[in-house]
C-alpha cells in the first residue's frame, strides 16, 4: 500500500480517544509509534480490536503497528514507575499502588500477537510469512533505573522499551533490535497488501465457495468465485469508521455500495466487545435486513474476540438489533421506548399516514408531545438514515422526531458534556423513495443544536464527527454511474430533477467537475475516476455489465427476461436464490401488480420465484399468519420484489423490469430514485427493461454511452438539491 501525503495523518488510528489527565502517559507512547513510523509503509492502531481474555474482563493491545519491514508488532503500555512494581516472576508481575495488583504483559501480548497471526495463517499466499513482534513499553522508567533494580536479568525482559528510547531513531533502531516471537520473511507487494486487508478485516466479508457447476468457457459464475477468492486492499477511510468509537453523535454518508451497514455492524460490535456494559441499539427501517445485520454482528464479534464469542440476539440484551418500529412479536426502538415509558406502542392503525416510515414518524412526534423520554442506551446507530425523515408538517418542533427520540434516549457522555450523546446515522440520500428531506444536523437536531457537528470537525484523538464515503464496492463503475446520472436526470433535455450543484460535494462523493454550477446555461463535465470503482467485472467480462432493451409488449420483456434468467442458470452457472434478482418499478399498487404479473409468468415457463415474506417459493400471494416479514431470500427461488423491500439487498444479476414506469413520470425524483436504488443492488451486471416508447429511453442511451463521463448543460436549480450545505 502507497500511503499519499494526504494520507500519512489517517494512516494511524485512535479507535477511542485517550482520557485526558488519566491516559497520559499511555498518549506520549503512542505519540512516539505515530511520529516514529510517519514516513514509513505501515498501519498503526491504538486499542486495536482483537480482544482476549484477561483475568474477567476482555482486552485489546495497547498499540498495533503493521509495518512493512517490522510485519506486526504487538506494544503493551505499562504506565508504572520503577517503585510500583514489587516483583517479576517469569510473566508475573507484582505491583503496588498502581490500580491493579498484578500484571501480565508479555503474555496478553502474546495472546493477541498469536491471534492476528492465526488470521493471517488462513490465507494460503502468507502462511508463515508473516513476523511477529511483542514488547512491552515502560514510558516513566528509564533503562538505567530498570538495570539498578537487576531486572535486566529477567529471561523475559529483552523486549521491553523504556522512556529514554521513545525517540525516532532509537525507537525504530530498538523495536529492530527485539527478536521476533513469530518468524517470518520478507514480504512481497502483493503479500503486503494481502496482510493489510487482514488487519482491515476484509476476509470477514468473503463468501463461501458455491457448489460447483459444470459452465465451460467465460461464464458468470467462473468470474464470480475467482473474485470471491481475492479481497480489496484496505481502505483507511472504512478502517476508521468501522474500528473508532466516538464520543458524540457521528454522521455518515455514503454513496450505493460503499459499505455502510458493514461498517455500522463492525462499530456496533467493537462497541460491545470494548464497553459490555453499555445499551446498544442498532436501528434500521427494512426488516428484511433482520438477518442481514444479525449475521454481520456475528462476523464481526467472532472476528474480534478470535472465535471465542458470537451474537445471540435471543439472548444478549446488551446489543440489540432493532427495527425502527418494530412488531408484536419482534420489538422495535420505537417499541422498546414506549414500553419503558409505561406507553402503548402505536400501530399502523393509528396513523393516517399511508407510508409506514411516516407513520411511524408520526406517532415518534406524538410520543414526543407526550411524554419527556428517559435515558436508556449509551449508543444507537441509525442504518439507512434517509429512510426516516419527513417534510416539515411531521417534525417535532424543528426536529425529525425519529432521530430526536432517538436522541432522547440516549445517555449523555459525559456529564459535564450533556449535548454530547452517541447518535450515529448513516445514509445515501439519492437512495431516498418518499421524501426530499436530507438528514444534515440541522434537521436531526433543530436550529439550537444545529452545530453539533460543525463546532468542532473532530473528537480528541482524530475521530471525525462526520463522514463523506466516496468508494463504491459493491456496483460496477459503468453502473453506478449511470444510476447517479440516471437518477439525477443529468442528460435530461429540460435539466437535472435532482442533484448536486457544487464542485465539493460532487468531489466528496468520488467525481471530478469542469465548469462552473453558478453560471445557469454553461455547460458542466463531471468524471468518476476509476480508482473510486474498484470492482472489476467490467474488466473481467470484456463486455457491457449494463443493457438497455425496450420490447412493444409486457409479454416480449417477459419472454425476454425468462430466457434471460434460464440462461444465467443453466449457462452461466449462476443459483436462482441470492445471485440473481428481479426488481418491478412503479407506484405501490401497480408495482404490486407488476410483481405478481412477472412471478406468474416466470412460474409458467418453469422457473421457481420466491415473493418477500412468503414462507416458501412459488408462493404468489402470503398472506398472515402464513408469512415472515423478516424474509427477502429462499433457497432455490428467484426473489421477484419491489424497490422498497430490496434496499439494503445485492445481487450479482439484477434484473430491472417496467422502466416504462419511470418514464411515464419522468421529471418526479422519488421515481427516479427508484431506479437508482435498483441499478445500485447489482454485484456484476443489471438489466434494465421496459415498453413502449418514451423520451427518457433517449436519454438512457445517451447516459451509457457516456460510460463515467457526462457532459449537460446546467439550465436551473434542481428540485431537489442533495449538497452536504453544511461545513464540516
Amino acid at each position: 500500500m502507497t500511503v499519499g501525503m494526504e494520507e500519512q495523518g489517517s494512516k494511524f488510528i485512535t479507535t477511542e480517544p485517550l482520557q485526558a489527565g488519566t491516559e497520559e502517559r499511555e498518549q506520549k507512547v503512542w505519540d512516539a509509534i505515530r511520529s516514529a513510523f510517519a514516513d514509513r509503509s505501515c498501519i498503526g492502531y491504538w486499542r486495536y480490536p482483537i480482544f482476549s481474555q484477561v483475568g474477567e474482563v476482555r482486552k485489546e493491545p495497547d498499540i498495533l503497528i503493521a509495518d512493512r519491514e517490522f510485519g506486526l508488532v504487538v506494544i503493551e503500555v505499562m504506565p508504572v514507575t520503577i517503585e510500583q512494581i514489587d516483583t517479576i516472576n517469569d510473566e508475573n508481575w507484582q505491583l503496588q499502588n498502581f490500580h491493579t495488583p498484578a500484571a501480565h504483559p508479555n503474555e496478553n501480548a502474546a495472546h493477541q500477537l498469536r491471534a492476528l497471526i492465526a488470521y493471517a495463517d488462513r490465507e494460503p499466499a502468507i502462511w508463515r510469512k508473516v513476523t511477529g513482534r511483542t514488547i512491552v513499553a515502560l514510558p516513566l522508567i528509564t533503562q538505567e533505573q530498570w538495570q539498578q533494580k537487576g531486572f535486566d536479568q529477567l529471561p523475559n525482559s529483552s523486549n521491553i522499551i523504556f522512556q529514554d528510547q521513545l525517540g525516532n531513531a532509537g525507537l525504530l533502531e530498538r523495536i529492530q533490535q527485539i527478536s521476533p516471537l513469530v518468524p517470518g520473511e520478507n514480504l512481497e507487494d502483493k503479500d503486503w497488501e494481502l496482510l493489510l486487508s487482514v488487519i482491515g478485516g476484509t476476509p470477514v466479508l468473503r463468501k463461501p465457495n458455491r457448489a460447483k457447476v459444470s459452465t465451460t468457457g467465460k461464464s458468470r459464475a467462473n468470474i464470480i468465485d475467482a473474485l470471491r477468492q481475492s479481497l480489496y486492499d484496505i481502505d483507511l477511510q472504512q478502517e476508521h469508521i468501522g474500528k473508532e468509537i466516538p464520543p458524540g453523535p457521528q454522521r455518515i454518508r455514503g454513496i450505493a455500495g460503499s459499505g455502510k451497514t458493514v461498517l455500522l455492524c463492525q462499530k456496533a460490535a467493537h462497541m460491545h466487545l470494548k464497553h459490555p456494559d453499555w445499551d446498544i441499539a442498532l436501528v434500521f427501517f427494512n426488516r428484511s435486513l433482520y438477518d442481514l445485520m444479525i449475521g454481520l454482528l456475528d462476523r464481526w464479534i467472532r472476528r474480534f474476540s478470535g472465535g471465542e464469542l458470537h451474537y445471540d440476539p435471543e439472548t444478549n440484551q446488551k446489543l440489540r438489533v432493532f427495527h425502527a418500529w418494530g412488531a408484536k412479536e419482534q420489538p422495535g426502538l420505537y417499541g422498546t421506548i414506549c414500553n419503558r415509558h409505561g406507553k402503548r406502542r402505536g400501530t399502523p392503525n393509528d396513523t393516517n399516514e399511508r407510508q409506514p416510515n411516516l407513520g411511524l414518524i408520526d406517532l415518534s412526534k406524538r410520543l414526543l408531545e407526550e411524554i419527556e423520554i428517559e435515558p436508556m442506551f449509551d449508543a444507537i446507530l441509525i442504518d439507512e438514515g434517509q429512510d426516516l425523515v419527513s417534510e416539515e408538517d411531521l417534525k417535532y418542533q424543528d426536529k425529525q422526531a425519529i432521530y430526536w427520540m432517538a436522541y432522547q434516549a440516549l445517555r449523555p457522555v459525559s456529564e459535564d458534556k450533556p449535548q454530547e450523546r452517541r447518535l450515529i446515522w448513516v445514509y445515501d440520500e439519492a437512495q431516498s423513495l418518499d421524501n426530499l428531506v436530507v438528514p444534515k444536523a440541522k434537521e436531526v437536531f433543530g436550529e439550537e443544536l444545529s452545530n453539533l457537528l460543525s463546532k468542532q470537525p473532530q473528537y480528541p484523538g482524530g475521530i471525525k464527527r462526520s463522514e463523506v464515503m466516496r468508494h463504491c464496492y459493491r456496483t460496477p463503475g459503468p453502473i453506478i454511474t449511470a444510476a447517479h446520472a440516471i437518477g439525477m436526470g443529468l442528460l435530461r433535455p429540460e435539466g437535472m430533477v435532482s442533484g448536486i450543484t457544487n464542485k465539493k460535494d460532487w468531489n466528496k462523493i468520488g467525481y471530478e467537475v469542469k465548469g462552473d454550477f453558478r453560471q445557469v446555461g454553461k455547460s458542466i463535465t463531471i468524471q468518476r475516476p476509476p480508482e473510486y470503482s474498484p470492482n472489476p467485472i467490467p474488466e473481467l467480462w470484456g463486455e457491457p455489465v449494463l443493457e438497455f432493451n425496450t420490447y412493444s409488449s409486457r409479454r416480449e420483456e417477459f419472454n425476454a427476461l425468462a430466457e434471460n434468467i434460464m440462461h444465467n442458470i443453466v449457462y452461466d452457472g449462476l443459483n436462482p436464490s441470492r445471485d440473481i434478482l428481479v426488481l418491478v418499478l412503479g407506484a405501490n399498487s401497480e408495482a404490486m401488480e407488476l410483481e405478481m404479473e412477472v412471478a406468474r409468468f416466470l412460474m409458467d415457463g418453469e422457473i421457481d420465484i420466491y415473493v418477500p415474506t412468503a414462507l416458501s417459493i412459488n408462493d404468489l400471494h402470503p398472506k398472515y399468519p402464513d408469512r415472515n416479514p423478516n424474509k427477502f431470500w429462499h433457497d432455490g427461488g428467484v426473489t421477484v420484489s419491489r424497490i422498497t423491500r430490496a434496499k439494503g439487498h445485492e445481487a450479482d444479476m439484477v434484473y430491472i423490469v417496467g422502466c416504462d414506469r419511470i418514464a411515464r413520470n419522468e421529471d418526479d425524483v422519488s421515481f427516479r430514485n427508484q431506479l437508482f436504488v435498483a441499478l445500485t443492488r447489482a454485484r456484476g451486471w443489471a438489466s434494465l427493461t421496459g415498453v413502449g416508447n418514451y423520451p427518457m429511453y433517449e436519454e438512457i442511451r445517451k447516459v451509457m454511452a457516456s460510460g463515467d463521463t457526462f457532459t449537460f448543460t446546467y439550465k436551473r436549480q434542481p428540485k431537489r438539491d442533495i449538497g452536504d450545505g453544511e461545513e464540516i
